[in-house]
């Protein structure tokens, strides 16, 4: 069962008692990304993410390092288009510890001056690296093609110019403004007990937040195809459609069309473009919910001389999904695996952290298993096609990182 409590300056702690485990999972989540940025500030998130970790006023970066090392336990960090998460995983009996060190690093970061020059080459690096991986790059020129100049079409990591301008103060005030207590969840779950809850209340639940900050603009849909010319292998090619935002009540039913399409070995675009013609190695599909949109994703990379077929037969696989629909096996069979995957997530302490530390933060509600199961068996076939006629249509964009740069899609 998930508890939650609200401290008086608007932090909430979620916490899940598992007694049958020995570990915890401990999550600070901040309801705040790239999604928040400026053009400015863009990648400022996830370079903050990575300050955390360089020192506080009591710990130097080695410290907190070997603090979780000394007690074999696991600490990191992420951060994505709309919130950050810190997060540690600790046996039990060192809970209390895990806790501590995370709320130090959240409130009592100093981002020296020596640690930012540092980190900022090893973010450069970081940058080098996705840009040596162009099956990541498409996905980030997909969000610019769908998004444009929205702050949802920003990437994640911001550019080697705007790291450039970020010093001590400008951290300090970004923490200031957008690490603000009624933006700020801490998830735990495994073998505790309601006296963590005390404890992260006891560091959470008084400081004071910053200035409020302007509502999210909803994004706009756009119609466009970016093509970047790179000398690869394999072309790597993105179709994106709108989707769903968060809590949506189709949620579900999106849920078992994205398996039958493309989220699984037996799905459609599997069978279709590896299988039946070895179009591909890698070929899939996906939903990104955000508050208020969301869009579907379709990836495939092949060779160049076979970029024309790929994308005919992902066409086709989308023009049969919609004039025939899925069948009651593939329902079946996407409900089953479902409840499959919800069943073993249940196991991790992490996963079940992560589960109800973004709820809270993003739907504020819980569901239990049984809810979430009912949820899942409510869907029908008449639910599924018509979502995906209404899904699947001829507005959507291109992305594609290739070594041709005239391709254009049939």
């Amino acid at each position: 069962m998930i508890k939650k409590y609200t401290c008086q300056n608007g932090v909430r702690v979620v916490l899940e008692n598992i007694p049958t485990v020995r570990s915890v999972a401990i999550g600070i989540w901040i309801k705040t990304g790239s999604r928040n940025e400026t053009p400015e500030l863009n990648g400022i998130s996830h370079f903050l993410e990575h300050m955390t970790f360089k020192g506080t006023t009591k710990r130097t970066a080695r410290e907190i390092a070997e603090s979780f090392d000394s007690i074999g336990g696991q600490v990191n960090a992420f951060t994505s288009k709309e919130y950050t998460c810190y997060y540690a995983k600790v046996l039990d009996t060192h809970a209390s510890f895990a806790l501590e060190i995370l709320s130090d690093m959240f409130f009592n970061s100093i981002f020296d001056e020596e640690e930012l020059k540092k980190e900022k080459s090893v973010v450069y690096e970081e940058i080098k690296m996705y840009e040596d991986t162009p099956d990541d790059i498409v996905h980030d020129l997909l969000s610019q093609a769908i998004y444009e100049n929205h702050p949802l079409g920003y990437p994640i990591l911001g550019t080697e110019s705007t790291l450039e301008t970020f010093t001590a103060e400008t951290l300090n005030a970004y923490v200031h403004d957008m690490y603000t207590p009624d933006k700020v969840v801490v998830s735990i779950a495994g073998n505790v007990n309601e006296s963590l809850v005390k404890e992260a209340e006891g560091y959470f639940g008084s400081y004071e937040g910053g200035k409020t900050r302007p509502e999210l603009v909803k994004p706009s849909f756009h119609q466009n195809k970016l093509v970047r010319k790179k000398e690869t292998e394999q072309a790597h090619l993105c179709l994106g459609f709108e989707g769903l935002k968060i809590g949506h009540s189709d949620t579900y039913s999106l849920i078992v069309l994205n398996n039958i399409l493309g989220g699984s070995m037996s799905s459609r675009l599997f069978q279709e473009v590896r299988e039946m013609r070895g179009l591909a190695y890698s070929i899939y599909s996906y939903h990104s919910g955000y508050q208020d949109s969301g869009m579907v994703t379709i990836y495939g990379g092949t060779g160049a001389n076979q970029l024309d077929n790929l994308y005919e037969t992902i066409k086709e696989t989308l023009e049969t999904l919609k004039s025939e629909g899925i069948t009651q096996k593939e329902l079946n069979n996407s409900k089953e695996q479902l409840k499959g995957s919800l069943m073993l997530s249940l196991e991790s302490t992490n996963s079940r952290m992560s589960r109800n530390g973004k709820n809270e933060l993003l739907l504020e509600r819980h569901r239990s298993l049984d809810d979430i199961i009912d949820m899942i068996d409510e869907v029908t076939e008449d639910s599924v096609n018509t979502l995906g006629r209404k899904l699947f249509t001829d507005h959507y964009s291109i992305s594609l990182v290739s070594p041709l740069e005239d391709w254009t899609a049939k």
